[in-house]
């Protein structure tokens, strides 16, 4: 039996299968002695909440298949198959309506905690050096989460669901020359229907969710060679004992396993409590439109996606013609002031004005709708170069002048109102509102290599600040 692996340390059915698979090995090396900070806080939960509602999504979708049917033909009472099927699971399915209601809560849940995981990021500079890697992987994963909402939103195929595909389709086809049959692939068809469904519907329990998982399991082992970051932004690797510990370092297993499991009790008991309780969330998890049979003969009063896309979506809307003129003076201005006081060579100069003024010509030529279903996706994109786009000498908020926390609330307190504008009916001053709203988010990131270097910074500790408890 030795001849498998001499170098096993256990034996019975562990030591059995260490001999065939590096069980107790990964488990050491990401658990038991993966080393994390002492000086974790409230925050550093979200990370495993996401891995839970991952699970629970997963689990929930994989019982709602089983009765699902892609279909959107009308059945012989005039029902779409799709919709009649979601309706069946509601009503005859035993718990079906709680494994709706599980999925749907769930995916609010998904980006409730990705987003409160993103903030604790920009919080505590996890984005810097050496976790550029982890953040890019987490940028993709809420890229991947994204799309795997947006295609399960159409599902039910109800008023909401076919109309906000339609929207959303139709913004492909503002791109020039490619636009037009661009949105029909992706439709596979003229207009939304079955194909459109039949391909969603794929990508949804198949293609995305492979994606996610990979990309998730690429986070935490990136995550795991470098270590995780701490409130202090200290790396605890630089100071280690005789052993080769960290001296500010605990082992993740027993002390952060039980601190994440009280966490993830916590958590059950209010997400279950809005399952039961509270399923639609107001109308902001399950829309009293998709409780309609979807009509493309009948456009909804207003539509509007999901509450967690409808930040991007006013940004989206907020572009018209003015705001379009507004971005040509900026990428002018940024030319200039990069040729006339960067620090770069000459032709380097050259380069980068010449593209700005390609840009504000191309902003100018281009219609209002392909700007703003740019801009919307600027507005992700931008969030991959933000390890690169802060320059503060230090990590965390805590040793950065106070004046910069002041900003990052600001900037949470403009998204919130970039997504409350989503959710209502566009109007004069939400326009307005929208278009100061969409600058503020681009200043926030653009303006970032220079507000994060002014000021009056802190000396971090050479350990971490730690108050057992």
């Amino acid at each position: 039996m030795a001849d498998y692996n001499p170098n096993t340390e256990t034996t019975g059915l562990i030591g059995w299968i260490d001999q065939r698979f590096p069980l107790t090995k990964m488990f050491k090396e990401h658990m038991s002695e993966y080393y994390a900070p002492k000086n974790f806080n409230f925050w550093y939960i979200f990370g495993v909440l996401s891995m839970v509602v991952l699970a629970i999504q997963i689990l929930t979708g994989i019982f709602l298949v089983m009765n699902y049917k892609p279909d959107a033909s009308l059945n012989s009472a005039g029902v779409p198959v799709a919709f009649a099927s979601v309706e069946y699971i509601m009503r005859e399915v035993s718990g079906g309506k709680y494994l709706r209601f599980m999925h749907s809560t769930g995916a609010s849940a998904f980006f409730i905690v990705v987003y409160l995981h993103m903030f604790r990021g920009l919080l505590y500079g996890s984005y810097r050096k050496p976790r550029e890697l982890v953040w890019i992987f987490g940028c993709l994963i809420f890229l991947a989460l994204m799309a795997e909402a947006f295609m399960g939103y159409l599902l039910p195929w109800g008023q909401m669901s076919f109309w906000g595909a339609q929207v959303i389709v139709n913004l492909f086809s503002t791109i020039p020359l490619i636009g037009p049959d661009l949105s029909v692939f992706i439709r596979g068809d003229f207009v939304v229907g079955d194909a459109t469904l039949n391909r969603f519907f794929s990508f949804h329990v198949i293609a995305v969710p492979l994606v996610l998982i990979g990309l998730v399991v690429a986070h935490i082992i990136a995550l795991h060679e470098v270590g995780s970051n701490n409130p202090d932004g200290v790396e605890i690797k630089a100071l280690k004992d005789a052993s080769g510990k960290p001296l500010d370092g605990i082992p993740f297993h027993p002390y952060y396993s039980v601190h994440d499991f009280f966490g993830i009790a916590v958590f059950l008991f209010l997400f279950f409590a809005v399952v039961f309780f509270w399923p639609t969330g107001g109308g902001y998890f399950l829309e009293d439109n998709n409780y309609l049979q979807a009509n493309s003969m009948q456009t909804p009063v207003h539509i509007a996606p999901v509450w967690y896309f409808t930040p991007f979506y006013t940004m989206l809307r907020a572009v018209t013609d003015p705001l379009r003129y507004i971005f040509v003076a900026l990428a002018l201005l940024a030319g200039v002031m990069a040729y006339l006081r960067g620090n770069m060579p000459q032709k380097s100069k050259i380069k980068v004005l010449a593209g700005a003024v390609i840009l504000a010509l191309l902003l100018l030529i281009w219609k209002s709708a392909f700007v703003g279903f740019l801009i919307m996706g600027a507005a992700i994109v931008v969030l991959f170069f933000l390890p690169w786009l802060d320059k503060s000498p230090v990590k965390s908020m805590r040793y950065r002048p106070s004046w910069h926390m002041g900003l990052l609330i600001c900037f949470v307190i403009n998204f919130l109102i970039l997504g409350y504008l989503g959710v209502k009916p566009p109007s004069p001053v939400g326009g307005y509102v929208a278009q100061v709203g969409t600058l503020i988010y681009f200043g926030f990131f653009l303006l970032m290599p220079w507000w994060t270097s002014v000021g009056e910074f802190k000396q971090p500790p050479e350990r971490v600040t730690f108050k057992p408890h």
